[in-house]
């Protein structure tokens, strides 16, 4: 690398130093553009993979709409199909969307790392930014270490998924369907996909009262979906006041939204008898606990979305908008965000000049961020509900949740996903891509290079509320 060097500013007529051109950062975000760029070329080769006759059971050709839209879903972890991925896609198709769930559940910028690794490569410094941005750290040591321990914490969560999975599948199919389907069920469920191939598009309807199957695949959906920076923290701060700020917020969101989204479901559906009404309380309990866990990303449903309520769908749709930790598998804006957020309302309420949590303040850029990712979000839903209210005929309540559900990374859907026509289909993958890396990611990209104001204009009250 190579070492600083002074320079004589003529000017000011005086001696600084100055970082090598290699290491320093250019403004306005290379390391955005390349993730975009990533992700893109993995939507391009899993569409071209798809789209060969090899990968579904007819032999033919797939349409390069219903293929871009798969592997678009596939590299985003969303789970939205148009097709039946149990009985439309070969075993080959089935292993592409395997891959893709994997690499998309990584990141493009973690994926790569790790194959450089295995390759016997060394990773650079401005490689190391461009992951530590990916995952949302801004530290950079010891970063290739802590991929290496990410990498082997999913790699054993799945394992082990698969073989509680086994264990259930095994009894009523043969061993080597049982395998496939565990292993497919365990990476789809830690990576927040919610793909199945259980086929008909039951997802895990046929399991509902599998107290085994369902608990597991919440589990890994909850691991996947904190964060390993998270899971991490635990481990070495063994005590909820050592953790980190971001951690207390990330646990105290996320168990407060399992709670009230399981209460919620449990008292609005229980009156469905096409839902819940009909079941016993001990699985009417799992259901309610598991479709609390499932919009967080996951995309797995024991009930029929479109046979739910439509009270129940507008909060399943609240709970898919958040989404799971930043860093994580998961989408939405991130219950980062949302529990920033919510305790900096508490705050103004409570007139502090400094909004925080946990007798942490918050930086004032942070609050500013998060307000815009919000603000992008429900800016880009509101259009992209209009526009699909135009080109759809579907009901209004079926077209705002399929696309919260894309946004969000979801895969949960009222079942309009395979009627969607050709404009709708694109609408919803470009939805689903902007949803995997953040519109506020994306903004950041088509903007200049940020430049610092020399001067700052005189402030003036507003009226507000």
């Amino acid at each position: 690398m190579p070492s600083p060097k002074k320079i004589y500013v003529r000017r000011n007529r005086s001696w600084r130093t100055t970082l090598p051109r290699l290491i320093r950062p250019k403004p306005g975000g290379i390391s955005i553009t390349v993730l975009i760029y990533g992700f893109l070329a993995l939507i391009a080769i899993g569409t071209l993979l798809l789209a060969l006759p090899v990968s579904n059971v007819d032999g033919r050709w797939v349409s390069p709409i219903d293929a871009l839209f798969t592997s678009t879903s596939s590299v985003c972890v969303t789970g939205l199909v148009v097709v039946d991925t149990g009985t439309f896609w070969t075993p080959f198709g089935q292993a592409v969307i395997l891959v893709l769930i994997q690499l998309g559940g990584f990141g493009f910028m973690t994926s790569a790392t790790l194959l450089l690794l295995v390759l016997g490569r060394r990773i650079g410094l401005r490689q190391r930014m461009l992951i530590g941005e990916s995952i949302g750290l801004d530290k950079y040591g010891g970063l290739v270490g802590l991929i290496k321990k990410m990498a082997i914490f999913t790699i054993v969560c799945e394992v082990v998924g698969a073989i509680i999975f086994y264990t259930r599948l095994s009894s009523g199919l043969p061993a080597g369907t049982a395998i496939w389907r565990s292993v497919f069920h365990s990476v789809s469920a830690f990576n927040n996909a919610g793909f199945d191939i259980f086929g008909n598009f039951t997802s895990m309807i046929g399991y509902r009262g599998d107290a085994v199957m369902v608990l597991a695949t919440a589990v890994l959906i909850i691991l996947g979906g904190i964060s390993f920076i998270v899971l991490r923290d635990i481990y070495l701060s063994r005590g909820f006041s050592r953790l980190s700020l971001d951690s207390k917020i990330v646990i105290v969101t996320t168990a407060a939204l399992l709670c009230v989204g399981m209460i919620v479901l449990l008292i609005t559906e229980s009156v469905n008898a096409s839902t819940l009404g009909n079941a016993g309380w001990p699985q009417r309990i799992l259901s309610a606990f598991f479709q609390s866990v499932t919009p967080r990303t996951a995309g797995f449903t024991t009930i029929s979305i479109g046979q739910m309520a439509n009270h129940a769908l507008f909060f399943t749709m609240m709970l898919m908008f958040i989404g799971g930790a930043s860093g994580s598998t998961a989408g939405g804006i991130k219950v980062n965000t949302f529990g920033m957020l919510s305790a900096t309302l508490f705050s103004s309420l409570r007139w502090r000049d400094q909004v925080g949590a946990f007798r942490r303040s918050f930086p004032v850029g942070l609050v500013y961020r998060a307000l815009a990712i919000v603000m992008l979000a429900i800016g880009y839903i509101l259009v992209t509900v209009l526009i699909l209210s135009m080109t759809e005929g579907f009901a209004f309540i079926d077209i705002f949740f399929e696309t919260v559900s894309a946004f969000g990374t979801v895969g949960l859907s009222t079942g309009i996903t395979p009627q969607l026509s050709t404009a709708g289909r694109l609408i919803i993958t470009v939805t689903m891509f902007v949803g995997r890396l953040g519109p506020l990611t994306l903004a950041l990209s088509m903007l200049r290079r940020q430049q610092t104001p020399k001067y700052r204009y005189p402030s003036e009250s507003l009226r507000i509320g």
